[in-house]
């Protein structure tokens, strides 16, 4: 065992990330396939930290030179995956929050029109159509 200290250093941060992961569980309100994903991104980790000699006879089978070639390649289309991911949410995030401003912009000047005009014709107002005053 020639990789001892180097294995040891990434199955403790291995298991920082899954301890992270657990303690947020509630919180993170992840989908199903995305806790999935990171199970299996957790075994095939721990696999590949384990056992090196695999990864670099996968990665020559897939015609890749090195299995640190491989697990890189892996990394920059997770990290693109992320990267939509994230902006997507935040995308999401902002129409959420655009309707919700723009509800209680409705609704805040309905009550100041209802204040103004009275209940019924602050309503009225507020719907749109035209009174004609007392």
């Amino acid at each position: 065992m020639k990789y001892i200290w180097i294995q040891l250093l990434l199955m403790v941060g291995t298991g920082v990330l899954v301890l992270a992961f657990v303690r947020r569980w509630d919180a993170a309100h992840t989908r199903a396939w995305k806790r999935m994903a990171f199970f299996a991104f957790v075994v095939a980790n721990v696999y590949a930290v384990l056992r090196p000699e695999d990864v670099t006879w996968i990665a020559n089978k897939l015609g890749v030179g090195r299995g640190t070639d491989l697990v890189l390649y892996l990394l920059v289309v997770g990290m693109a995956f992320m990267t939509l991911n994230t902006f997507m949410r935040f995308r999401s995030l902002e129409k959420k929050l655009t309707d919700l401003a723009r509800t209680v912009a409705v609704n805040d000047g309905q009550r100041v029109n209802s204040d103004r005009f009275g209940d019924e014709l602050g309503a009225v107002r507020a719907e749109g159509e035209k009174v004609s005053p007392n």
